[in-house]
This record gives C-alpha cells, structure tokens and sequence, in this order.
C-alpha cells in the first residue's frame, strides 16, 4: 500500500521510516522553501527575460541550451542555493549535525519535445538507486513556478515491490563522472550516453502525479520509480531537487529495500554535512564503495580554465 501524507506532523526519524517502506510526504511551502524559489527565478529571469516559460519558443535550442549551460552551475553552485537548503531541512525537522545533502540542481522540461536531452534531460521511469544512489537517499523536490499534471513528475507505486530489469549493472558512478557528465550540453537533439533504463515495457498506469505549489515539497525515496511527465502544457517546467542521507541510516545500511539496482560505485561523497557544510567523512563511505578497482573519478570536478562546474545531470 502506497500512501500519501500531507503537512503530516510527524519526527523525523518516522518520516524516514514511512519513506523507506514507498511512502510520499508533499509539504505546503515553507519560508525558505518559497525563498529559494525567489532566488531561482531571479537567476532564471536574468537569463531569460521576462517570460522564461515561453522563452522555448522565442530562440533557437542551441541559443536556449548554451543559457542552461551558464544558469545551470550558478545556481547549482552558489552560496545562496547551500544556504537555503540548510534552512529547509531545519524547518522540517532534519537534525542538521546527522543530516547531510547534494547540492540543489535545477531542472527543466521543455514543452512539446523542444528539448528532451542532456541538460534538460526527459527522465524515463527510473529508481535514483540504479544511479548509484544509497538506498536510504530522500528526494526533495520543489516547483520554481507554477506546475500542472501535463508538466509534473508521475510516480509509479506497482512498481515499489515489483523489479524491473533494468541497464544499473552497467552503470558506475566514478566512470560517469569521469566521461559523462560534463558532456550534458552538448547532447542537444539526441541523448547517446548509456544511463541505466528499464529493459523490459513498464506499464506506466496506475501512475501518481501529485500537483503542489510553488516552493511546495515532494519528499521521497530515491528507491521509488518516477518519471518525468511528457510536456504537453505549452510552458517549460523550471524546478528544483536534491537529496539527503541520514547518519544514523548510513552506519546502519537502512534504508529502502534493494529490489532490481545493481550500480557500483556511491554518490555518497557528494554529500555535504547540513550543519557546517563539511564533507562527508571516507569513513562513512568505504562500506558503500563496493565496486571494483576503477581508474574513474570519485567526485565530480569542473575542469580546470575556466572553473566553471559543468551541469551534466
């Protein structure tokens, strides 16, 4: 059974617990949540102009794809976006010295297959856990402008205790980072990069599309299967995601059940301390590395010159 809680008054401790059995928390906007949506629109609108929704239709897509490619990594990286988050997870009730999180990535979906790839990759359903996720991830995600059920995200709960073949075992997070995913945006009409994908037809309905509003929070597990929504709306999808981790779920390896992800490698370096900002210790980490010698890269880097991170997703 597959529940939805709303403003559910509830420790944080049993919300991770809900989450870890396929439950779904959405959230009313907060302050800082509404915040940091204002500060994301700020950046979108300096790039874009006065109506960033349509811009999809006023520009070229190489032209709308070299902006993402600049809007992208300053919002991802600025100091502001950090600061933000530190204030969501203390709004909720996240013990800020045991919670940590990834950094705030903006998403986009474009209208009418515009632009389906790269940096403004289409999901197909998909588990964050075949993309070397740890299985007591949380997901975090906000809309910057108003959304609609023709340009949200669908989950689909048969899928939370039934597998899916799927491409994960070939999947290794230090080789993407490595060769991957600071080519993003130069994936403009087609996506050729090998991104574990379900090897069998999902049957897609029943399916969930929840619709919050702007700076309101979808909280859930990365094991969950979720997918981005064809556009149909006429408007482009500017929203906001990132991920936390646990302490006490780390030592204790709790989290979802592992049913169908076989990805090597962890995310888990990514992740930074809610209370100070600090990186996540190797010790936390090393139970998690579970992959083979690899001559890839452990954490994403932006390359040197220009010191701008690249947005690869």
């Amino acid at each position: 059974m597959n529940t939805i809680y709303f403003d559910a008054t509830v420790t944080d401790e049993l919300r991770r617990n809900e989450l870890y059995q396929g439950q779904i928390f959405v959230y009313s906007p907060s302050p800082s949540s509404r915040a940091l949506c204002e500060f994301a629109r700020e950046l979108i609108q300096d790039a874009f102009g006065f109506h960033p929704r349509e811009a999809q239709y006023r520009m070229p897509v190489e032209e709308y794809v070299k902006i993402l490619a600049e809007l992208k990594p300053k919002f991802i990286h600025h100091p502001k976006s950090k600061q933000f988050i530190q204030r969501i997870l203390e709004e909720f009730g996240c013990d800020l010295k045991k919670t940590y999180f990834d950094v705030p990535r903006m998403r986009t979906a474009t209208s009418d297959e515009y632009l389906t790839s790269g940096i403004a990759y289409a999901f197909h359903p998909h588990r964050d856990t075949w993309y070397s996720a740890p299985m007591c991830q949380l997901n975090w995600w906000l809309p910057i402008y108003d959304i609609q059920p023709e340009n949200c995200l669908a989950f689909h709960p048969r899928y939370w205790s039934q597998p899916l073949r799927n491409g994960s075992s070939r999947y290794n997070y230090y080789e993407w980072n490595k060769t991957s995913r600071k080519n993003a945006a130069q994936h403009i009409k087609t996506d050729t990069r090998d991104q574990p994908r379900p090897e069998e037809s999902v049957e897609l309905d029943p399916q969930t599309r929840i619709v919050c509003p702007v700076g309101g929070i979808l909280l859930f597990s990365g094991a969950q299967l979720h997918s981005t929504v064809p556009n149909t709306s006429g408007y482009t999808r500017f929203s906001i995601d990132f991920r936390t981790v646990h302490w006490n779920d780390i030592v204790a390896k709790t989290g979802a059940p592992n049913i169908d992800s076989a990805s090597t490698g962890t995310t888990l370096r990514d992740f930074i301390c809610a209370a100070d900002l600090a990186p996540i210790s190797e010790e936390l980490v090393l139970p998690f590395d579970d992959s083979a010698a690899t001559d890839g890269v452990l954490v994403f880097a932006p390359p040197e010159g220009n010191g701008k991170p690249h947005a690869g997703s």
